[in-house]
């Protein structure tokens, strides 16, 4: 990994930890598959880190600019996948 997670000093230390992990989750979904639920439970996390759409989208687009992995288009699949499928982004 050659790239840093684009985090916030106004975020405490549990939540940088559980924002890393929605990153993670990601890598995950494109390097290897990740449960369809495991990735939502993670994502719902994400969400009340950062609740505001507009964050979320420059938040997320800094971290495609720096790994090339697209947490949008992620989250997307997994949205629209059924209960118990694996989702793994190519």
């Amino acid at each position: 990994m050659e790239y840093q997670y684009p985090i916030s000093l106004d975020w405490s230390t549990e939540e940088i930890i559980d924002v890393i992990k929605f990153f993670e989750s990601i890598e995950r979904a494109y390097e290897k598959g990740i449960e369809r639920e495991q990735l939502m439970a993670i994502y719902r996390r994400f969400k009340e880190i950062v609740p505001s759409k507009a964050e979320e989208k420059n938040i997320c687009n800094d971290f495609e600019d720096q790994s090339g992995y697209s947490s949008y288009r992620t989250i997307q699949r997994a949205k629209s996948a059924s209960a118990g499928d694996m989702i793994k982004m190519q």
